[in-house]
């Protein structure tokens, strides 16, 4: 049986070879340090999330902000409420069409992503410090990568309004 299992609980094993385990388990433990990290910053993991993707490119609708951090638009319209109560977001009415909302990043909430976003860096920083730099660089390159085409490819266009989207750039 040359291709039988590694046994159980050795690194060869199913579990640890199986990517949907690894990168759960790696998403697991960031989520439970960032979480922290950001809450000492009067946001959740989502509203670190969702005031990154407004800062970093400006959605045109509420609808593509919840495809571009792959939430539910009806959880978006919670966390949004939660950073406009918080002061860290504002909407407005959009002059082109009424029934739309522009949101826009208060100068408190830029202040407090800014923060948040070094004490992410250096938990992201302490992750990865095993690793030397040009490993680093080829893992962030190559998750970079994955999110886009390769993960479409896999979706086979399940849950479109949930996928995160490539970075355009």
């Amino acid at each position: 049986m040359a291709n039988a299992p590694a046994p159980e609980g050795s690194p060869d094993s199913w579990l640890h070879q199986d990517l949907h385990w690894v990168f759960a388990r790696l998403k697991q433990g960031l989520a439970a340090a960032e979480a922290a990290a950001v809450r000492e910053h009067g946001m959740t993991l989502w509203g670190y999330t969702v005031l990154m993707a407004i800062v970093e490119a400006p959605a045109s609708s509420q609808l593509a902000l919840a495809q571009a951090v792959s939430v539910d638009k009806s959880k978006l319209v919670l966390i949004l409420d939660e950073l406009e109560n918080d002061g860290l977001v504002r909407r407005r009415p959009d002059p082109a069409d009424r029934r739309a909302r522009i949101i826009e990043v208060t100068p408190e909430g830029s202040r407090a992503l800014k923060t948040a976003r070094s004490d992410i860096k250096a938990i992201e920083d302490q992750l990865l410090a095993d690793l030397a730099p040009a490993a680093r660089n080829a893992l962030q390159s190559a998750l970079q990568h994955l999110v886009g085409e390769p993960i479409a490819r896999v979706e086979a266009g399940r849950s479109p309004e949930t996928a995160c989207m490539p970075n355009p750039a």
